[in-house]
This record gives C-alpha cells, sequence and structure tokens, in this order.
C-alpha cells in the first residue's frame, strides 16, 4: 500500500467521523486550528455542492475521515446517535477481509462494491453495534483479465 499523503490511509484503523447539521467544513477548520490537522487531500463535496462526501485529514501522523451526515444513505448517523464513527480499514484485499468478518458474525450495511474513487468498499456493523468500513485499492482486488481473453 502507498504511503501517499494524497491518498488515502495506508494501513492500521483510521477513525471516520460523521459530522452533523452540514458543519463539516466547519469539523475541518476546526481540526486544523485545534491539532494542526493538514488536509490529505481537499474534500470531496456532493452533488449539492456544500456537504462534504469525504475529507481526509492527517494529524499527528495519523489519519482521520469525515463526512457530513447524509440520512438519504441509511443510518449513519452525527455524534450521539448510532454509526457516528466509522472504523476504517485499509486493507490489500478488502473481499477476503469483508468474508472473515460476515463470517465472525458481523452484517453487512453498505455492500462491498467498486466505488467511484478507486477502491473497493464496504461497510459492516459488528455485533456490538460498531460501523466499520474496509476498503482496497480497486486494482488489488480484481485479478487481471488472463491475456489469451482481452485478445479476443
Amino acid at each position: 500500500m502507498s504511503a501517499n499523503p494524497d491518498q488515502g490511509p495506508s494501513g492500521g484503523v483510521t477513525p471516520h467521523l460523521t459530522i452533523k447539521d452540514r458543519r463539516g467544513h466547519e469539523a475541518v477548520a476546526f481540526y486544523k486550528a485545534a491539532f494542526g490537522a493538514e488536509e490529505a487531500m481537499p474534500p470531496h463535496l456532493a452533488e449539492d455542492g456544500e456537504r462534504i462526501m469525504h475529507a481526509h485529514l492527517r494529524i499527528n501522523g495519523g489519519s482521520v475521515m469525515l463526512n457530513d451526515e447524509f440520512p438519504e444513505y441509511g443510518e449513519c448517523g452525527a455524534a450521539g446517535t448510532p454509526g457516528a464513527v466509522t472504523l476504517h480499514l485499509q486493507v490489500a484485499d478488502a473481499d477476503t477481509v469483508w468474508n472473515r468478518a460476515l463470517e465472525a458474525g458481523a452484517t453487512p450495511t453498505m455492500p462491498l462494491a467498486d466505488q467511484f474513487w478507486g477502491d473497493r468498499y464496504g461497510q459492516i456493523k459488528d455485533p456490538f453495534g460498531h460501523s466499520w468500513s474496509i476498503g482496497a485499492p480497486v486494482e488489488a482486488t480484481i485479478p487481471a483479465e488472463p491475456a489469451h481473453e482481452a485478445m479476443a
């Protein structure tokens, strides 16, 4: 996995915060002022041009991701509600980790699928009610097409 600061987290567990009341931009500004956060990439805005769909910050050498609340996409709520924090795992093979989590008792809340930002990504809830997301670069999880089929 790449350690390029312009890409997503490179490993470990990353907290993913959901911000209530369309205050994602305020949250980014606060984390910059309070903790010296740096934007690893510019925030990706939703189609409405206002809400943050995804922001990736670096704080003290670690990653924190955040987004504004999107009630239209399910139960991922803001602080004080279920799903307010999602623990993100950036892995080499999302399908293997996903299947292992389901076998261990996790419940899918967002299907594992190839996403527009280049990751194979999905979300689960563990048996204790905590939300987890699992992501891997698409090229790392989709087998290359065999040469003889590509030429057909």
